[in-house]
């Protein structure tokens, strides 16, 4: 109760939240068009894009790509809220994210997008001023504010430990693969995760038995090839909850994936025939091996070369940061098959066999040796600088049977592989706010737990929040692609937002360790270590952003 002369409290909900975030989004779609018009202005020569153009402004186009994955988010976020309110699971905690999520996105559209810990996308890169109208007004003032927040945070403590916060909306048989892994997750990954890490182990070759005896690498393959035959949506959630208990165990499936999707969009039936069944059972583990020391993103440069030795080929290069190479038998290789290129015209992929290797001799393939990357985080399976010298693979080996496909045939599967990340960067994200939530709640400091801080839950909530608007954003994507409708950009939204929260989720999870939380011996710094690679694999934010930009402008 309020003491006399002072006015009660304003609720923490806001009076017709629906109504209100149903005006505020076409204002803020209104906006990225507007943005859009005005860089493809700026970056049109003759009629056409410029790249050269588009790398001059690319303050303003990474700029119209966070506007355009927020306003994505914001559309996701609403139709989140919609779909539970129809089932009648629409209740105050899903109310509150919906508000808050909605009153920081749009202040932040406003006063500028975090690109970054020190970059900033403002709507003056883009030549654009807004003045939100009403209903936007009124979000941005009140919808996020610290009552909103203590009352969110309130609920989650209530919550039981569920690894989700809030209603996600998935279908029952989703829900129910989430509960499977979740439990996987909880029993037999979070108890030991820290261990490896520390010891820099490889995942033990148990986990990987299991995982292949619950059908994760064969999750997303048809049932003709010995796969599930299950959606991208499933995968996700997968991968969402495998990353939870320790982001390696997570990207286990990821190879399998990649290589599988490789081989079902540009193998030959014979190729599929063989090599599909394996990769579901686990019976062989892939792994890819793209990047070059000197290349990094640009991929169209790669110089490692294969040159046709009968009915063969032989392959000389280096390759760097190659995850999972020893112990695997299968690689995803790509090589320049035509030495009068320079560019993505003359690369092949090839399906390279090799011999598994053991911790005394990791690479006992003859042609082929390799020497361990120490990193950070994203230890259970492993970095690896690669050398070829002579390696020979097999004919029949050569994707698609025909020379010069490699880069189309890749790209073919970034779709999945960036959902993928962003299905990870999630459970990473989710991961730490659960590590930081129990901390604050066991932790006491001046006579009370430290979640009972304001800026403390202030934390966790927000935590909380962007959490759902990444997953909502990646679950769309994955929609998209379940229903074979194109979605790279949906994907690579997905990817950079999340792969933002995840980092922002487990700073603010150390922060509330404090010291402690720099010291080993917390999981918390590991999954801060984690987090960090999210933003560099598969697109590193600023490549992320550019290629979202230019599919905006196509």
């Amino acid at each position: 109760m309020p003491h006399d002369g002072q006015a009660a409290p304003r609720p923490p909900l806001l009076a017709d939240l629906s109504a209100l975030t149903a005006a505020a989004l076409p204002e803020v779609e209104t906006l990225f068009e507007q943005g859009r018009e005005t860089l493809r202005g700026r970056v049109s020569e003759n009629g056409r894009i410029s790249a050269a153009a588009l790398e001059r402004h690319q303050f303003a186009a990474h700029a119209l790509s966070w506007l355009a994955t927020y306003t994505e988010s914001l559309r996701q976020l609403s139709a989140w809220a919609g779909r539970l309110n129809d089932a009648g699971q629409l209740g105050e905690m899903e109310m509150l994210i919906l508000q808050i999520g909605f009153g920081e996105y749009l202040a932040q559209v406003k006063g500028g997008i975090p690109m970054s810990q020190n970059e900033t996308a403002r709507l003056s890169d883009l030549g654009l001023s807004w003045t939100p109208g009403e209903a936007s007004a009124t979000l941005i003032a009140h919808g996020n504010n610290p009552e909103s927040r203590t009352a969110l945070v309130a609920l989650m403590r209530n919550n039981h430990g569920r690894a989700t916060f809030g209603a996600t909306g998935l279908d029952e048989e989703l829900e129910m693969i989430r509960d499977q892994f979740r439990r996987f997750a909880d029993e037999r990954v979070i108890p030991d995760a820290h261990d490896w890490h520390l010891r820099d182990e490889l995942i033990p070759m148990e986990i990987i038995e299991a995982l292949a005896e619950m059908g994760v690498f064969g999750l997303t393959i048809p049932e003709e090839f010995g796969g599930y035959g299950l959606s991208k949506a499933s995968m996700v959630v997968v991968s969402e909850e495998l990353s939870r208990g320790y982001i390696g165990v997570g990207s286990l499936g990821t190879r399998s994936e990649i290589a599988a999707e490789l081989i079902l969009c540009g193998g030959t039936a014979e190729q599929k025939a063989h090599w599909l069944p394996k990769l579901a059972s686990g019976e062989i583990l892939p792994t890819a091996v793209f990047t070059e020391p000197n290349t990094g993103s640009d991929l169209g440069s790669l110089r490692s070369r294969a040159v046709k030795t009968g009915d063969g080929w032989e392959i000389t290069g280096n390759k760097t940061w190659i995850t999972h190479a020893a112990r695997t038998h299968v690689m995803t290789l790509l090589a320049r098959t035509d030495p009068e290129t320079t560019d993505y015209r003359g690369l092949s992929m090839f399906l390279a066999e090799k011999i598994p290797g053991t911790d005394e001799t990791p690479f006992p393939t003859p042609g082929m040796s390799g020497t361990e990357i120490e990193v950070l985080g994203y230890r259970g399976m492993k970095e690896y600088e690669l050398a070829f010298d002579g390696f020979k693979v097999r004919g029949e080996n050569l994707l698609g049977g025909v020379p010069g496909q490699g880069f189309k045939q890749l790209m073919q599967t970034f779709e999945s592989a960036r959902i993928q990340t962003a299905a990870r960067a999630i459970g990473v994200a989710q991961s730490a706010l659960e590590t930081g939530m129990q901390y604050a709640e066991e932790r006491k400091q001046f006579g009370k737990a430290l979640i009972e801080f304001p800026r403390v839950a202030g934390k966790l909530a927000m935590m909380a929040v962007e959490i759902m608007i990444a997953r909502q954003l990646t679950y769309f994507s994955a929609w998209q692609k379940d229903h074979d409708k194109r979605c790279d950009l949906e994907a690579g939204m997905a990817k950079l937002l999340g792969a933002r929260v995840a980092w922002a989720s487990a700073d603010n999870a150390l922060q509330i360790h404090g010291g402690n939380g720099f010291a080993l011996e917390y999981r918390i710094s590991r999954i801060l270590c984690d987090a960090r690679i999210l933003n560099i694999f598969e697109g590193a934010a600023e490549i992320q952003a550019q290629v979202i930009a230019r599919r905006l402008l196509d």
